[in-house]
């Protein structure tokens, strides 16, 4: 069951807070810059920290080049200076 893109587009990695690729084959979330890839379970992102799958290096590389050929983006873009920007 894939996810809602409006969910999709505000979830965030929830340690550095940056955004993340979805793979939606693969019933997962991304964060290439920590290498952790985070589940979805039955439609529900698994965001908790303790949960995150550590990835090898080839796995990463995997990722990297499958998002690269599909055309997979991170889900929103980092502003200038590398960290998110909070709420009001």
């Amino acid at each position: 069951m894939p996810l809602d893109p409006l969910l999709v587009e505000i979830l965030a990695c929830p340690e550095d807070k940056g955004p993340l690729l979805y793979f939606a084959d693969e019933d997962a979330l991304y964060n290439p810059r920590l290498h952790r890839r985070y589940a979805i379970k039955d439609g529900i992102p698994d965001m908790l920290i303790e949960d995150a799958e550590e990835v090898a290096p080839a796995e990463h590389e995997r990722l990297m080049s499958k998002a690269a050929a599909e055309g997979i983006k991170p889900n929103f873009e980092m502003p200038a200076g590398g960290q998110p920007e909070e709420s009001p």
